[in-house]
């Protein structure tokens, strides 16, 4: 159980390929991380940044292998709470849905809508039932947190914007594109629905540093979104995002150990099959990702 003077844990960082290579990583070792959700992407490089504890994990695998819908999330995030995570930072490419976000802008989302179906969106289930409550999805604290680390490395940062996550991995339909405008949603993409739901699942604080490639393919006069483009506009990009990464490690270290917005204690009236109907094999699954709340009420696995 965390207390207000606790250490923090480690920091863990999921994003794309290249994002590990960050300037001053300190020893760092390619680690072999077991979930009881099955296989996580990749192995977790594990290190240290400033004497902060950093894990990185690729999203899709080195050499992008895994397309979005079949990015094992459960396995993703339950692997860094074993490794000892308590702050999970998201770096996602996206397109822009509104004219005001030009490619190269760092977005620091509050808000998801999740368009998502082929996906497992919760660790509980048949046997083991809770609801988290998603009204807030971003940790304020670590937003903030990343916000001034995006500014100090001279990044054009926006702070606030909904996030609209798409299965893939065909880009958007034009009339989608269109539509998604009309939900006054502001950047797209393919990767951080169900991560930040599965991250206030686990009890961690979660939020996204999202940089904008494109402008989706809404915009008339402009060429509609392709994967070259994208990966181009990331190569371009890639230098600064490192920069973001390193010093956001160092904002983070900053913060203090308790989240004001009980990420950390997002469990705490959540759960709700009772203890005497609960599956035991459910709950040997949910070992690590409830351990706070299950110890907080005493319960054991008969």
């Amino acid at each position: 159980m965390t207390g207000s003077n606790a250490p923090a844990g480690a920091l863990g960082i999921i994003g794309g390929t290249g994002l590990y290579q960050i300037a001053g990583f300190k020893n760092p070792q390619w680690v072999d991380v077991e979930s009881a959700f099955g296989k996580p992407s990749d192995q977790m490089l594990i290190g240290e940044l400033n004497g902060q504890r950093l894990v990185f994990l690729p999203r899709h695998a080195r050499g992008h292998r895994i397309p979005p819908t079949q990015v094992n999330y459960r396995a993703n995030i339950e692997a860094m709470k074993r490794a000892g995570v308590s702050r999970i930072i998201g770096f996602s490419a996206v397109g822009s849905l509104q004219e005001r976000l030009h490619p190269g802008d760092f977005v620091i989302v509050d808000q998801y809508v999740d368009r998502t179906v082929a996906r497992q969106s919760s660790f509980f289930g048949p046997g083991f039932v809770a609801h988290v409550s998603m009204a807030d999805p971003v940790c304020s604290q670590l937003g903030d947190a990343l916000e001034r680390a995006a500014a100090k490395c001279g990044a054009k940062v926006v702070r606030g914007g909904t996030y609209l996550a798409m299965d893939g991995p065909q880009f958007s339909t034009r009339a989608e594109s269109l539509l998604y405008r009309s939900w006054n949603c502001d950047v797209i993409g393919m990767t951080n629905m169900p991560e930040a739901k599965l991250a206030r699942e686990a009890e961690l604080c979660y939020a996204t540093v999202a940089m904008v490639t494109d402008y989706d393919c809404w915009r008339p006069e402009h060429e509609a979104v392709s994967a070259e483009a994208v990966l181009k506009a990331l190569q371009e990009n890639s230098t600064l995002a490192k920069e973001v990464a390193k010093t956001s490690a160092d904002e983070v270290a900053k913060l203090p150990a308790d989240c004001p917005q009980n990420c950390n204690r997002a469990l705490e009236h959540a759960i709700a099959t009772a203890p005497h109907a609960r599956d035991p094999d459910m709950a040997q699954k949910l070992a690590v990702v409830a351990a706070r709340a299950l110890d907080a009420e005493g319960w054991t696995n008969h």
